[in-house]
């Protein structure tokens, strides 16, 4: 194996959003700094990173949302041109509607937009209900190119659904970058670590998995390469950031090793013997 496929610094990000919409772009502005002069070129922010719509009170959510998303993108776009930079985060999206979209946002470092993903497993589990003031979207998360390497696009309970993923590797995806808020409670911590890593190591491809660390939330970001090894973690910190070199020789490596994805056998047929198919005497 000849080494000379693309490589990309990237950098994990985690903060604890508020209802405080202005405060969280503040944090966002530290981070996005913090990783440019580090020369990242990817920033993978958390969901929700523009505020905590679900605890917004005392005013219709659908206005704070209207109020806010434009304000939301428009400092990402700032932030991708000062320290040129891809930035993906999570914010929410009017939708027309009384509830708004749980959106995942990606900008090129001329701060435009590349695309957006409109989170489609809303997070009605464990006595959870996102449905009651989210809207779903309709359509499977995209694929964008960054300097070379392909990233598929992943919002916190899509994470549970594994043929989301295996679908974002069959388009192409060199690496999974996961958005999420992930709940607290028994087991959550264990479950939020073994999928991260089951994610990358079954479809043997790089994982960033940025998560807020609100109180209710565990934080625990971390990213994984393709054989599940975990390169960067942050633990339960409120604030922080994890450097990780994306090296798709180091994917062109273990699939080499591990050929996993080749070696699926979706259709599988039998050839039976024609004296078993005799009628019995």
């Amino acid at each position: 194996m000849t080494p000379g496929n693309p490589s990309l610094l990237t950098a994990v990000a985690q903060m604890a959003p508020t209802t405080d919409a202005a405060a969280n772009r503040a944090v966002i502005a530290g981070l996005v700094a913090e990783a440019g002069t580090a020369g990242a070129r990817l920033v993978v922010l958390p969901e929700e990173a523009m505020l905590t719509a679900g605890e917004v009170k005392g005013e219709p959510v659908a206005d704070v949302v209207a109020r806010e998303w434009p304000l939301f993108v428009t400092r990402l776009s700032e932030l991708a041109v000062e320290h040129r930079t891809w930035l993906i985060a999570g914010g929410y999206e009017p939708s027309g509607q009384e509830r708004p979209y749980n959106t995942l946002v990606v900008l090129n470092p001329r701060g435009e937009v590349v695309t957006t993903y409109r989170k489609v497993h809303l997070y009605d589990a464990f006595s959870y209900r996102e449905s009651d003031y989210v809207v779903p979207g309709a359509d499977l998360p995209p694929v964008v190119m960054v300097e070379g390497v392909a990233i598929g696009l992943i919002n916190c309970y899509d994470l549970r659904f594994p043929e989301l993923a295996r679908d974002l590797v069959d388009r192409g995806a060199d690496v999974l970058s996961v958005s999420a808020a992930w709940v607290a409670g028994p087991a959550k911590e264990d479950h939020w670590t073994t999928l991260v890593r089951a994610r990358a190591i079954e479809n043997t491809c790089w994982v960033l998995a940025s998560g807020t660390s609100s109180p209710e939330c565990i934080g625990h970001s971390l990213a994984v390469d393709p054989l599940g090894v975990v390169r960067a973690g942050l633990g339960p910190v409120r604030t922080g950031l994890a450097l990780v070199q994306i090296s798709l020789d180091r994917t062109a490596e273990v699939r080499e090793a591990l050929p996993a994805l080749a070696n699926r056998r979706l259709r599988v047929s039998v050839e039976i013997p024609a004296s078993s198919t005799k009628e019995p005497a």
